[in-house]
């Protein structure tokens, strides 16, 4: 694929999520959500990626299976500009956390971004590793339910019945989805040493060792967040009882 749809496709990506959080922003925003409307947006736009991306992951290995049997070479055009469009959203998320937020609180997700936009870069400019990318973004079929729960919380749904359902679903998929995927990925990697050259071996290495440590992390916190701290504060209302 020419360099110049790439740029087209990834250009077409940022505005349309651009696009997206200005619409969000026109909507009806929880009061309780209101003292920080920047957060709000910028969370909703990255649950609506998350659920596009999500989606058309999974369609890219049903309408192309060949894909999973060769993740390097073999790709489709719809898998290709899956790519390329996530590489619009990270650019634009980037681009939105730098210019609203100070560094001190984002430098994680910014450094993040960085990664994935390298390797994203480096897979649709070369038309190869395309197939691994897919899989990479099957991760975003967990950060459907994790950007779910951040805008419930915002919009003060922290005790409701839909957060504790979307908790239990949130750690289920982060297990399947990122934390085995991950593990998949670096498997993946090791044992397809001698079919990738060193630049995009050092790459893939550094990118998942990376994610893995951000990602173990970040369960840890969702862990102690959503089910340690509850079942603490049930201790002790059984205690005074």
């Amino acid at each position: 694929m020419e360099l110049s749809s790439v740029i087209l496709t990834t250009g077409s990506s940022v505005a349309l999520f651009k696009l997206v959080n200005a619409g969000i922003g026109r909507l009806h925003i929880p009061e309780s959500a209101s003292r920080n409307s920047w957060k709000w947006r910028n969370i909703s736009t990255s649950f609506v990626h998350s659920f596009i991306t999500a989606i058309w992951a999974v369609l890219c290995f049903f309408r192309h299976p060949q894909m999973a049997e060769d993740l390097i070479e073999t790709h489709s055009v719809f898998s290709h500009s899956l790519v390329s469009l996530s590489i619009g959203y990270f650019i634009y998320d980037f681009l939105d956390m730098v210019c609203n937020q100070k560094l001190s609180q984002s430098w994680e997700l910014l450094f993040h971004h960085v990664v994935v936009i390298t390797c994203f870069g480096l897979s649709v400019v070369t038309c190869r590793y395309v197939g691994f990318s897919v899989v990479a973004l099957l991760v975003e079929i967990n950060s459907v339910f994790l950007h779910l729960r951040q805008i419930l919380r915002m919009a003060s749904m922290a005790a409701s019945t839909l957060y504790r359902v979307n908790s239990i679903i949130n750690l289920g998929t982060y297990v399947v989805f990122r934390i085995n995927t991950l593990a998949w990925m670096t498997r993946w990697l090791v044992l397809n040493r001698d079919k990738i050259p060193l630049l995009a071996y050092t790459l893939g290495s550094v990118g998942m060792a990376i994610m893995t440590v951000m990602n173990i992390i970040l369960f840890c916190r969702l862990l102690r967040s959503d089910f340690l701290k509850t079942s603490t504060r049930e201790a002790k209302k059984e205690k005074e009882m």
